[in-house]
């Protein structure tokens, strides 16, 4: 395996049983975190890079590892209530009411800090944001290290998460304590993050947890635009994933909008203009166009279906896996299809969006 960051330092690593994680591996890993290191691991959503949420040293680790700029604050992840108690000021009602309805699972919720949380998990702000996350190893971790752990996915910042421990080594190896190999994750895109510490909760980032199921436990949701986190002419990020350019793999991705039909045709015709230019070209499909890009006139140099437009999830479990392929396979271009805006539907178009830099072929 070929590694393209140059090793700096030891990088343990433990394949672990997803489902009945090795206790031995789960307390060697663990110790790393108690010491004040980082370590990657398995959640139902990406993998995560983690450290100490009390410990300021271990977790300005993680920015480092990462390249990760400081004002873009980080996720805590606990195991217990008692963590959720530690770590932010007051528990309302409706933030009771979503953890005992999507908790353990991918819901992040934001709400007013405890002084104990370092500044720099935060990026200053007066608002932390906390998750349970459903895995078995992550669980088992975060238990076996006696603290809430912070953590951001475990891949330099800017490029696509990483779904499978392959993504963390070929991104982290060299830079960070240790990996937890728990095999592919299940969700495929990051956790929800929802804001409760504004008059009505609002979704900062769409995830894992859709706004329809959110609203079937409360009786309003809205969703952030940027412009609402400007101070002045200053960005300032409430959540991960909403400043900087996040998922991008090293080819120009493009998004094709517009009726399916006139899309297929419009990618086809993109990739034979750019071939002719010597570039190589991927594209992004759904099962349904699948066999208008096989037929005998025409072949992209790299081909991957995302799944049904039927099924969002399985679109979404497989989107960054797709994108990390194209990096393996060195595409200088990626034309993706336009997929619909519903349910976890959402959450993978936001992904697409950030990755492409908003580049989008309007037809």
């Amino acid at each position: 395996m070929i590694f393209i960051i140059k090793r700096r330092m030891r990088t343990r690593y433990w394949r672990v049983n997803p489902f009945h994680p090795e206790k031995n591996k789960i307390i060697e890993a663990a110790s790393l975190i108690r010491a004040g290191n980082t370590v990657a691991f398995p959640t139902e959503t990406v993998y995560g890079l983690g450290a100490d949420a009390f410990n300021p040293e271990a977790v300005q680790k993680i920015f480092t590892a990462k390249g990760r700029p400081a004002d873009n604050p980080l996720i805590i992840h606990v195991a217990y209530w008692r963590h959720l108690e530690k770590v932010v000021q007051e528990i309302p009602p409706e933030a009771a009411l979503l953890v005992r309805r999507f908790w353990p699972g991918p819901l992040t919720l934001v709400l007013p800090k405890s002084p104990e949380v370092p500044h720099v998990v935060t990026a200053g702000l007066d608002t932390v944001a906390v998750r349970m996350p459903r895995h078995r190893v992550a669980l088992e971790l975060i238990r076996r290290s006696r603290c809430p752990v912070a953590a951001p996915s475990a891949n330099v910042s800017g490029r696509p998460s990483p779904t499978a421990a392959d993504h963390v080594l070929k991104d982290m190896y060299g830079v960070i304590g240790g990996i937890l190999d728990g095999g592919s994750t299940s969700v495929g895109v990051e956790s929800t993050v929802l804001d409760l510490s504004s008059d009505v909760p609002t979704i900062l980032r769409p995830g894992g947890v859709t706004r329809e199921q959110l609203e079937r436990v409360l009786k309003r949701v809205r969703v952030s635009s940027e412009r609402e986190n400007l101070n002045g002419d200053e960005f300032i990020p409430r959540s991960p994933g909403m400043k900087y350019r996040h998922y991008s793999p090293r080819g120009e991705l493009y998004i094709i909008h517009g009726n399916i039909e006139k899309a297929v045709g419009k990618i086809k015709e993109l990739v034979l203009n750019w071939q002719k230019e010597g570039k190589k070209v991927a594209v992004l499909c759904s099962r349904e166009t699948q066999q208008h890009y096989l037929q005998n006139d025409f072949k992209a140099d790299l081909l991957m279906v995302l799944g049904s437009r039927k099924e969002p999830k399985t679109v979404a479990r497989k989107l960054y896996e797709a994108l990390h392929r194209c990096d393996e396979e060195n595409m200088d271009v990626i034309l993706v299809e336009e997929f619909p805006f519903k349910g976890i539907g959402y959450a993978v178009m936001n992904r697409i969006i950030k990755a492409s830099g908003n580049r989008i072929i309007q037809l």
